[in-house]
C-alpha cells in the first residue's frame, strides 16, 4: 500500500513500500506528462520482467508530490536475471543514461550498482540528501508476482 507523502518534503515516509501496478498508476499518473512516464516504465518492466527479474524499486521526483518530474529512476534485482534477454539499453549507463531516458523516459540501474557514496544504488534510493541525509520511502513493484497482469 502507498502512504501518503510526508507533509514537509512530499516524499514518502521511509520504508519500501510495496504496490500492485494498478495502485501505482492510479497514485503516480494523475497528469498527461506522468502518464507518458508511465508508459516507458511499462516498457522497460516489461523487458525486465520478461528476462526474469523479479523486483524493481522505483525513486526520485516521480514517486513524490512533485507535479510535475522530469523523469523515474529505477534500479531493478539482477538475481536471476539473464542479461541476454535484457535490452542492451538498459545495461547501458553510459553518458547520463541517455539512451534509456530516450527510449524509455527514465533511469535504470542494477539494485547492486556501487556508487559514489560506496553504497548500493539501492541504499542511495531511500537516502535524501537535499534534506540532511534523512530516510525516504521508495516504491517496490514485484514483477515475480504478475505485476504487470494487473
Amino acid at each position: 500500500m502507498i502512504p501518503p507523502f510526508e507533509r514537509d518534503t512530499g516524499q514518502l515516509p521511509p520504508g519500501e513500500h510495496k504496490a500492485g501496478w494498478n495502485e501505482f498508476v492510479e497514485s503516480f499518473g494523475a497528469t498527461p506528462h506522468r502518464q507518458r512516464l508511465i508508459v516507458g516504465l511499462r516498457a522497460a518492466l516489461e523487458v525486465l520482467a520478461a528476462a526474469r527479474c523479479e523486483r524493481v524499486w522505483v525513486d526520485g521526483s516521480f514517486v513524490t508530490a512533485k507535479e510535475h518530474p522530469g523523469d523515474f529512476d529505477a534500479c531493478w534485482d539482477p538475481v536471476g536475471v539473464d542479461p541476454d534477454l535484457l535490452d542492451p539499453v538498459i545495461l547501458d549507463l553510459s553518458n547520463k543514461r541517455a539512451a534509456q531516458q530516450a527510449k524509455y523516459g527514465g533511469a535504470l540501474w542494477p539494485a547492486d550498482l556501487v556508487v559514489e557514496s560506496g553504497n548500493t544504488i539501492l541504499t542511495d534510493f531511500q537516502r535524501d540528501y537535499l534534506h540532511n541525509n534523512r530516510h525516504k520511502g521508495i516504491i517496490l513493484l514485484n514483477l515475480a508476482a504478475g505485476l504487470l497482469d494487473e
